[in-house]
């Protein structure tokens, strides 16, 4: 395993140190709202697991005023980032973050819909698994488990830049990388 580059870009203002900024948030957040959109209830509590910086979730709760929001992170220091966007929101429907390991015992016992974005592929495969796991415990019949992030699709060839990404993953961590659609599906399934 080796370094690499953080996905985070250093926060400004008061609480510079703990305030993360994902640079791809602003590349893909309007787009997954766009799909959210027709898929998420009217009304509930959304869960979003690995919520990282905190800017989706900020976003996601004033676009969707109507939803309460739950972020969530395994890690302290996106903890304490996810609190500072939440704090300077200052947005009635958005929670204070709460820890979450996607693979171990969760927290939440109930959710209407759950979002995981770029966790698939920046973590173990055993969260993706304890992700499918405590979505089926958390969620109604029926409701939303909703990921984004880049998959790998058999038959459909790959980016060059996510081949270079994946190498880039896999160099980091070994147990990460981009996921192939179908096996993410089977142990959907499962």
């Amino acid at each position: 395993m080796t370094d690499g580059p953080e996905p985070w870009e250093p926060g400004s203002g008061p609480a510079g140190a703990e305030k993360r900024f994902a640079p791809a948030t602003i590349r893909n957040r309007d787009a997954i709202v766009a799909v959210l959109r027709d898929a998420l209830p009217s009304c509930g509590v959304v869960l979003e697991v690995a919520s990282g910086s905190g800017e989706h979730a900020v976003h996601f709760a004033v676009s969707f005023p109507a939803l309460n929001w739950q972020p969530t992170d395994s890690d302290p220091t996106a903890i304490a980032s996810i609190a500072t966007w939440r704090e300077e929101a200052a947005l009635p429907n958005l929670n204070p973050p709460i820890m979450l390991d996607a693979a171990a015992d969760w927290p939440v016992t109930r959710a209407d819909a759950i979002l995981c974005i770029n966790m698939v592929h920046i973590a173990p495969w055993d969260a993706t698994l304890g992700l499918f796991k405590g979505a089926g415990q958390a969620l109604p019949p029926g409701g939303l488990l909703y990921l984004y992030g880049p998959y790998i699709r058999t038959g459909v060839e790959t980016a060059p830049s996510n081949c270079a990404f994946d190498a880039s993953l896999k160099a980091r961590d070994p147990r990460w990388g981009l996921r192939s659609v179908e096996h993410v599906v089977a142990a959907a399934d499962a």
